[in-house]
């Protein structure tokens, strides 16, 4: 920290009752109050150096003994008053960054200018602010900090956009050209020592120096800070986004445990008012580090970006703010993790544990990126052109591949996002205030193609239907709709075939399904698993049967094929059979109504829950058989 002395004289000012003195043989003739303080000094010394007081002094009437001259708006208070006056009597005194402003900002106050008198105060400490605390990095920062007591001075005379220019300029310069604190510097030497030059050249961390010591402002030095070093353009996006991490962990920490501890009941208004002052100061915060977040995607970490959404939900920011963090949120989401999206609900109309709304508004907005780009470059109908070479030719096929990498980009990040999709609906379905609605719409975000298997969703499924009982049979067979029982694994299968929760209907699929797949890999059923084929077996099946051969060679009236076919209708069909005989358990459905009223035949009914894309497995497993049992 650089410091400046002035003036030869030992300190004389003493304290007699509540009266500020100072020791001289010469009669004190002025009593000058600042902010309820009195002090007896003399004329001379100070009415030759402030023209302040000399109007005052001239424009009042003298009196006999004393004149008095009150400053009650004195900028500083009384100890930069009495760095003035030891000033002007040529005591020593020492300015240094934490009291140069204040010290500034009363000089300018008392006009201590070189109208009056040649090296007076006010240019001795633009000299030492502009030669020795400009340029030293934490003289700056401090000088910067100290200005929040005085901004309106600080601003008028430009202490401030000084200090902000200087701080901005020295962030993008290599820390061992900066003046930098005692400790500072020995730190980063500590480092280097132990690394080796090569090391420090490889320390990316060692561009960010400078971040950990501007995190010490308030949010209006920060921000403007901030923008200044940003304006600058020679710091990178990654390096902002470290930045603001650094403040927001500094400046933000434990803010669901302070909202939590302000909902309680306040012991007294001055509580609350308390409590409500605290939350306004973090809104203010949280807004500004928004406004500061750099453009480029990955400046900074999905993770940093779902807390700020989490803490915008708690501190009711503006809907702006939280679209802003929900959009950019949208841009990588696919590196979240599932704890980052259970964004807790703060919401007067809604008792669901978590924001949901806020979790659809980023998934759609992940939706409608990664648009494929063309698939190949415009030809050209020359043959002279498609000869020749160009630069901008080569240059468009540059384009086009980096195009093409970036669309399988957008395509495994979409399995990502699936995952993390699955995962976070096992996670809401806990919840026993949470809308069916929004559960189907939440998973309804992502594309079929996106969901490799549906094991995952299926857990989801049987959370939410444990979780909410009371669920009636045509809302549980509204949330099934969204699960593809193709795309359920073995294990999945033999759980869903237990499941008793599920409508009876998506069992008979499971079972469909997996019998056609055991079929179509070996030709017998004798490979299900166990708890399948007891379930089979519980149905007069017998699995270790192989299928009778059917006729599928007849000509059927396509709307009446799979109604009509002898084989399925025979009940010696094991899948025909258990179809018949879980649909007989199943209540007639108000969808499955003709419109006369009348209910269809439930053989009917089970054949039209299952998807085609199993009918035509399902009728090359018969052809299959038929020709298996010609050939014996």
């Amino acid at each position: 920290m650089k410091f400046m002395k002035l003036g030869s004289r030992p300190d004389t000012f003493y304290t007699n009752e509540a009266v500020r003195s100072v020791s001289s043989e010469v009669t004190s003739d002025l009593i000058v109050q600042v902010k309820g303080s009195r002090y007896l000094l003399h004329k001379f010394p100070l009415l030759s150096k402030c023209l302040r007081l000399q109007r005052i002094c001239s424009e009042s009437p003298e009196t006999l003994q004393h004149q008095i001259v009150q400053l009650p708006d004195f900028p500083g208070g009384t100890e930069a008053f009495e760095l003035c006056a030891k000033f002007c009597y040529g005591i020593t005194v020492t300015f240094s960054a934490y009291n140069i402003v204040a010290a500034r900002c009363a000089a300018e106050y008392l006009q201590m200018t070189e109208d009056v008198e040649k090296g007076n105060l006010v240019y001795k400490l633009e000299v030492f602010f502009n030669s020795c605390i400009l340029h030293g990095w934490r003289d700056s920062i401090v000088t910067l900090h100290t200005t929040k007591a005085f901004p309106l001075w600080s601003e008028d005379l430009r202490i401030t956009s000084r200090c902000i220019e200087a701080i901005a300029s020295k962030a993008s310069t290599h820390p061992f050209k900066v003046s930098l604190s005692h400790s500072h510097s020995r730190r980063v030497r500590d480092d280097v020592s132990c690394n080796g030059v090569e090391g420090q050249r490889q320390r990316p961390a060692a561009k960010g120096w400078w971040a950990e010591d501007i995190a010490e402002l308030g949010i209006d030095l920060y921000w403007r800070t901030m923008i200044a070093i940003k304006s600058d353009g020679k710091i990178p996006s990654n390096l902002i986004g470290e930045a603001l991490q650094i403040y927001a962990s500094r400046w933000l920490p434990n803010i669901s445990r302070r909202i939590k501890a302000n909902r309680e009941p306040a012991g007294s208004n001055s509580d609350s008012d308390s409590a409500s002052e605290v939350t306004s100061k973090s809104r203010l915060l949280l807004e500004s580090i928004v406004s500061l977040l750099p453009s480029e995607k990955g400046a900074v970490s999905c993770s940093f970006l779902l807390k700020l959404l989490k803490a915008a939900n708690i501190l009711n920011v503006s809907s702006s703010s939280k679209m802003e963090l929900a959009r950019r949120v949208a841009l990588q989401v696919e590196e979240a993790r599932v704890g980052d999206l259970l964004i807790p609900s703060l919401s007067s109309s809604s008792n669901t544990l978590y924001d949901v709304d806020i979790v659809l508004i980023i998934l759609e907005q992940f939706m409608l990126q990664g648009q494929s780009p063309p698939t190949s470059p415009p030809r050209s109908k020359l043959g002279t052109e498609r000869r020749r070479r160009s630069r901008s030719a080569e240059n468009i096929d540059f384009k086009l591949q980096e195009s093409r990498r970036s669309s399988s980009a957008s395509h495994s990040s979409k399995l990502k996002v699936a995952k993390i999709v699955d995962g976070y609906l096992r996670q809401i379905a806990k919840d026993i205030n949470l809308p069916l609605s929004k559960f189907i719409a939440v998973a309804e975000t992502i594309p079929d193609f996106s969901r490799l298997d549906h094991d995952e969703l299926y857990r989801a499924i049987d959370i939410y239907l444990k979780a909410h009982p009371d669920l009636n049979k045509s809302e549980r067979k509204k949330l099934c709709r969204v699960l593809d029982c193709k795309k359920l694994s073995v294990e999945a299968c033999m759980h869903a075939a237990q499941n008793e929760k599920l409508p009876l209907r998506v069992v008979v699929q499971v079972l469909f399904f997996e019998q056609a797949r055991a079929a179509t890999t070996g030709g017998k059923v004798t490979d299900l698993p166990s708890n399948i084929k007891a379930l089979l077996a519980s149905h007069n099946i017998d699995p270790s049967k192989s299928p009778r051969a059917l006729s599928t060679t007849t000509s059927i009236p396509g709307h009446d094929q799979w109604s009509t076919v002898s084989g399925l209708r025979s009940p010696k069909s094991r899948i025909s059979t258990l179809r018949m005989k879980l649909d007989e358990d199943d209540d007639l459905d108000e969808n499955d109504m003709n419109p006369d009223g009348m209910g269809r035949p439930s053989k009917f009914k089970g054949f039209c829950a299952l998807p085609s894309g199993p009918k035509k497995m399902f009728s090359r497993l018969l052809s299959t058989n038929r020709n298996a049992t010609e050939k014996s």
